[in-house]
């Protein structure tokens, strides 16, 4: 099974990655199969300068999604770890038969 899981992500003053969500997400060994990163998005304050202004602290937040794909029979273990994160937006199973 395969799911697509948007973080919440926190950036710095100089624009930079603070954190790295997907490490809140706790399972055992053999629950996640894989795992990649297929998208960031910056948060609104980015200017042009690549660096948030002192008033746009606020809005430091942006997303960052993976794509995780969980051993069959592991499922609830995987969601009750995303929900335990406290660190995800959503997430949705993606249909793999394309």
């Amino acid at each position: 099974m395969t799911y697509k899981v948007t973080f919440r992500k926190r950036f710095n003053e100089q624009a930079e990655e603070s954190d790295r969500p997907e490490g809140f997400v706790q399972v055992l060994d053999g629950v996640v199969l894989n795992a990649a990163k297929s998208e960031v998005i910056d948060p609104p304050a980015l200017h042009s300068q690549d660096t948030l202004d002192e008033d746009d602290n606020f809005e430091s937040l942006g997303t960052e999604t993976w794509e995780y794909e969980v051993a069959g029979g592991r499922e609830k273990e995987f969601l009750d770890a995303l929900e335990n994160s406290r660190m995800v937006l959503q997430y949705e199973e993606i249909d793999e038969m394309i």
